[in-house]
């Protein structure tokens, strides 16, 4: 399985599970953006991405959290 932009709940999924000492609430989006690139299923066009995924992806991390 690849992820993509788009699959923003198994991205927060896999974020949460990788990170477990990083409070969504306070992640910028430059780390954010890199953290998503660095996971091993992570295969999509890095240009493919905007704020508003950033924040769907950081908004879904913090309901994982919670």
């Amino acid at each position: 399985m690849s992820l993509k932009w788009v699959d923003v709940l198994e991205i927060a999924i896999q974020l949460a599970e990788s990170k477990p000492e990083v409070d969504p609430h306070y992640v910028n989006f430059v780390d954010l953006r890199a953290w998503v690139m660095a996971l091993p299923e992570f295969d999509d066009d890095p240009s493919r991405c905007g704020e508003k995924v950033l924040e769907a992806i950081q908004a879904a991390w913090i309901d994982e959290a919670d």
